[in-house]
């Protein structure tokens, strides 16, 4: 990502001096510069996002997916990975609710944008409960290592 502002500021820069306009070939090398600065620092981070839906919403669930989307999104996280689970019995009952609509979401987020996503889904109607954890780095090499081994004796079996 480095190289590639980098290049954008030099082709900037040529086209401006090219067509004589030195004032504006400095003012567009300062925006990149300040561009590059705030990107430089940004580190994203794994995270799992379980969210338990209204169970009255499930035949319109899109809207409130929606919702909980748009909120990752404007903090600065994209999604990964999402994955339904339905609807499922609760083990105890949650503000009078014994069904819940179960969804997983796999995130990079950066810094602060846990702690934004927390207090927005603390008070959002349609989610029941959410739970935001940091992804286990250990696991998710472990499973790629079964993947890999289940390939590779798939593989074999067919060779044979």
């Amino acid at each position: 990502m480095d190289y590639l502002l980098y290049f954008y500021l030099i082709c900037a820069i040529i086209g401006a001096l090219l067509a004589q306009q030195t004032s504006t070939a400095v003012a567009m090398a300062s925006q990149v510069r300040s561009a590059f600065a705030l990107t430089k620092g940004v580190t994203m981070k794994e995270y799992e996002l379980s969210v338990l839906f209204h169970p009255d919403l499930e035949m319109n669930i899109d809207p409130a997916l929606d919702k909980v989307k748009k909120i990752i999104e404007t903090s600065g996280g994209k999604i990964t990975k999402e994955e339904s689970e339905g609807k499922k019995r609760l083990a105890y009952s949650v503000n009078g609710q014994d069904f819940a609509i179960y969804y997983f979401f796999n995130l990079s987020l950066p810094a602060a944008a846990p702690a934004k996503i927390s207090s927005v889904l603390n008070i959002t109607d349609e989610v029941l409960r959410y739970l935001l954890v940091k992804a286990d780095e250990r696991r998710a090499k472990m499973e790629a290592r079964r993947k890999e081994k289940a390939d590779e004796e798939v593989t074999e079996e067919k060779g044979e």
